[in-house]
């Protein structure tokens, strides 16, 4: 019965980064496309976008219900998270962030430990999180989009690549309107794979 509970706990996200600094072009067809996967998310959403990249997100709110809007910002908007999933240790991550970094957070959430994990530690953070969890971190400085799954893959992190860059998202049907929609490359997309 627990399992089944938790399995139920999901948001949504979707990304883009683009292979030419046109991802404002997207941004619409990307937007209808989240919208495929409200019932993941029907608390709230929201979007960020430049010209490299799109970020998306529907919210079903369980942590932090006031301030752990998505895409989150951190370290005065350098950095920027799609979070889908929880994250069992972030209490004591957040203190050993503040004890050895001093990190500061504005949210009582996990989302935000994500990031600050990631701005500490890198790409390593993720051998530290313990949970279930699927996201994307913004870096727009460095201009570097990284992404993770926890290994399990009950929060799923779906890609799609063609001619305008690559695509992420936690359902499959969302990446489909974006392959078969305006500007896609429907005829490039192998089913079978699916």
């Amino acid at each position: 019965f627990l399992v089944l509970i938790t399995s139920m706990i999901v948001c949504g996200l979707l990304g883009f980064l683009s292979n030419d600094g046109t991802a404002k072009e997207v941004r619409d067809d990307l937007a209808a496309a989240l919208d495929l996967c409200r019932h993941r998310g029907p608390d709230e959403g929201g979007t960020l976008n430049d010209d490299d990249m799109v970020l998306g997100f529907r919210r079903l709110s369980i942590i932090d219900l006031d301030k752990s809007h998505q895409p989150l910002p951190y370290d005065d908007g350098r950095y920027w998270l799609l979070f889908n999933g929880e994250i069992y240790n972030y209490l004591e991550l957040r203190e050993q962030l503040i004890r050895e970094h001093g990190a500061g957070f504005a949210t009582d959430g996990d989302s935000e430990v994500i990031l600050a994990a990631y701005k500490h530690w890198g790409e390593q953070c993720v051998s530290r999180l313990r949970g279930m969890f699927a996201f994307l971190i913004w870096d727009s400085q460095e201009r570097v989009l990284f992404g993770a799954r926890y290994w399990f893959g009950i929060k799923p992190l779906f890609t799609m690549t063609d001619s305008r860059g690559t695509f992420f998202g936690s359902e499959k049907k969302s990446l489909l309107a974006l392959a078969l929609g305006p500007g896609g490359n429907g005829a490039e997309l192998d089913t079978r794979s699916l």
